[in-house]
């Protein structure tokens, strides 16, 4: 009979061979199950333990795996093992195995369920929304409890399914983002699945099973086929929204390295350690993976090959991907094209520490040029705009200080461009995009502090309106920069975190998001939701090409406190001749010189409306304080 496959498929490279070898950790069918396992030859006793529960109890039976070839050990049981639970131990603790599909609670115990039967109704007709181009994404970066956790009507608040819901997806739509950036949703272990009727919090950063939903976010974490299911259909309800679904992936580093999966399985292979034998910390939690060895970086192949065919995922954003090595991932490009070249993949450019690879090795900011298709974050127009990283209590351009430069490379997309002197741009002193849409322009994540907390931080005694014009000019430069746009939830809503920097694990009273706010400061809403329209509109502001941004998109010339651009002739088909975008962070009107002509405006004084708020004859154009014009002939 043809095997079912249930909890476990791993293309592995043999450490010492070039070819690949395919296994099974699980073979299932009716008759037989086998077991197989990457695990080193000289391990003394290699066993499998079989349960009737996800937890406690003892195994009802083990069975002692035989090496088969090198590095690969195997056991077949008799019978229907359909519902059981099983580990696998090789003298350091039991464990499920590095390639889980399916876990008891906590993810302790593996679990073989018939995955065909967690599809939802119609699964087999669900379809990525289309995506001509990178450029035409608008990501929306959530935590599922802070998204759905204080919301009144939630049925499901805090889970998968809240993402189902018609108060969710009518927001999303609202807002006009079309793609999710969920964080990390797979197994992780920082959160007790057991104590769930006790508020527990976590951004998710700590993985224990790569390739499971995380129990905590279902509705029964005891029943293994429930968070399978219930995250497909999260998947479907978006789709069907016509938003895509982006998953954070954290393969750089595990929970801990004593009770890993990857450590109990084959002691020491998967991570990376220093010449004087210790553990390397690029990750900046306790260890870091060695996506160079073969195993791990075919692991981290399969692994997302796994979630695009199995869960429908429409992109990745890789944790510290500068951590990773750069063959591995492109050698992940090269295999998520083969699926669907429409799939997305970005990821910090950084580590959090120096890793035990060479820098010019790894998955750095500046060697995007070595990874062509995938993108990373530009810290560069973050901080020109909000002000460093390393001080909450310093100011950025919005603030009046001088990163005119900096805010001009991140609208251009972080490549070379002829009116941006690198020189005086803040991290980079050479391009590091290739092409516009390798950039994420972003000024506020689910890192650092939310953006109205770092305005209030680093301008003293800033009131509420200067707050908001600031928001909404930052948001500007962000969606009308020429990368791809990326927004932590909630800041359509004036989001606060009450000033908490790192709320990783902070309560729900921190993380939540106010819907209040939605009543009480429409304008933002309004604003975002116009913003997003517009660039979604017009060509001009996504032309997803350096050379066409460079021959369409020039600098006028302007004060240190004004960044102004002109997206000329038409650029990208556009049905506007010329765009001109004004950024004022004066704190009173400027008067700009601008090209001749005859213009309607459709951005002035924190209102967006796309048929006009009146017009403009002329060169002289005056912007309100700390805030944005865009008009166009």
């Amino acid at each position: 009979m043809k095997s079912l496959i249930i909890a476990g498929i791993l293309s592995l490279l043999s450490p010492r061979t070039v070819a690949a070898q395919t296994f099974q950790e699980v073979g299932y069918t009716p008759e037989m199950t086998v077991f197989s396992l990457f695990a080193p030859n000289d391990a003394k006793k290699v066993t499998v333990r079989l349960y009737r529960d996800g937890q406690g109890g003892k195994a009802y039976k083990t069975i002692k795996m035989t090496r088969t070839a090198p590095e690969r050990w195997q056991a077949s049981v008799k019978g229907d093992l359909m519902g059981q639970f099983y580990t696998f131990d090789v003298g350091r603790g039991e464990c499920p195995g590095v390639f889980a599909k399916a876990v008891g609670v906590n993810g302790k115990r593996g679990a073989i369920i018939d995955m065909t039967k967690t599809n939802p109704t119609g699964w087999e007709n669900d379809r990525r929304p289309v995506m001509k181009s990178p450029a035409d994404l608008v990501v929306y970066e959530m935590h599922h409890r802070d998204f759905s956790i204080a919301r009144p009507e939630a049925r499901y608040p805090g889970k998968f399914m809240a993402l189902t819901e018609p108060w969710a997806i009518d927001h999303l739509k609202m807002l006009g983002v079309n793609a999710i950036h969920i964080l990390p949703s797979y197994d992780y272990g920082s959160v007790d699945e057991t104590r769930l009727d006790t508020p527990q919090y976590n951004w998710g950063y700590d993985p224990v099973n790569y390739n499971v939903p995380e129990g905590g976010y279902s509705t029964d974490p005891y029943r293994p086929e429930v968070r399978v299911r219930e995250f497909k259909q999260m998947v479907q309800a978006l789709h069907k929204a016509g938003i895509r679904i982006i998953l954070d992936v954290v393969y750089n580093h595990t929970y801990d390295i004593e009770h890993s999966n990857f450590q109990r399985t084959y002691p020491d292979y998967y991570y990376r350690k220093n010449a004087d034998g210790t553990y390397s910390n690029g990750s900046g939690c306790g260890n870091e993976t060695a996506s160079e060895r073969p195993m791990m970086r075919q692991f981290m192949i399969e692994s997302v090959k796994y979630w695009i065919n199995e869960y429908h995922i429409d992109g990745f954003r890789f944790d510290l991907m500068g951590c990773h090595d750069i063959e591995t991932m492109n050698l992940i490009r090269q295999a998520v094209d083969e699926i669907d070249p429409s799939i997305f993949i970005y990821g910090e450019g950084w580590s959090a520490g120096a890793c035990a690879l060479p820098n010019e090795q790894l998955g750095m900011k500046a060697n995007i040029p070595q990874m062509p298709r995938i993108a990373a974050f530009s810290d560069e127009i973050r901080d020109a705009l909000r002000g460093p990283f390393d001080d909450d209590t310093k100011a950025g351009w919005l603030g009046g200080k001088p990163e005119k430069e900096s805010l001009k490379f991140g609208i251009v997309g972080a490549i070379a461009h002829p009116q941006v002197d690198m020189s005086q741009v803040n991290y980079s002193k050479a391009p590091w995009a290739i092409e516009p849409t390798q950039m994420m322009s972003y000024v506020s994540c689910h890192d650092d502090m939310c953006l109205v907390d770092r305005l209030k931080a680093s301008i003293p005694g800033i009131s509420e309106a200067e707050l908001i014009r600031l928001d909404l000019l930052a948001q500007t430069a962000v969606f009308t920069s020429q990368g791809v746009p990326f927004m932590l939830s909630g800041e359509e809503l004036l989001r606060t975190k009450l000033g908490v920097h790192n709320s990783f694990e902070s309560p729900d009273s921190i993380n939540h998001l106010d819907w209040s706010n939605k009543t009480k400061y429409p304008q933002v809403f309004s604003y975002y939701k116009n913003l997003i329209a517009l660039r979604q509109h017009h060509p001009a502001f996504r032309l997803g090409n350096a050379d066409l941004v460079r021959k369409h998109l020039e600098f006028l010339n302007t004060s240190d406190k004004v960044v102004a651009f002109r997206l000329k002739h038409y650029a990208g088909r556009d049905d506007w001749r010329n765009i001109i975008v004004i950024l004022n962070a004066n704190k009173t009107d400027t008067e700009v010189t601008i090209p001749e002509g005859n213009y309607t405006i459709v951005c002035c004084d924190g209102v967006i409306n796309e048929n006009g708020l009146g017009t403009l004859k002329g060169n002289k154009a005056v912007v309100d304080a700390q805030s944005a014009l865009i008009l166009h002939d």
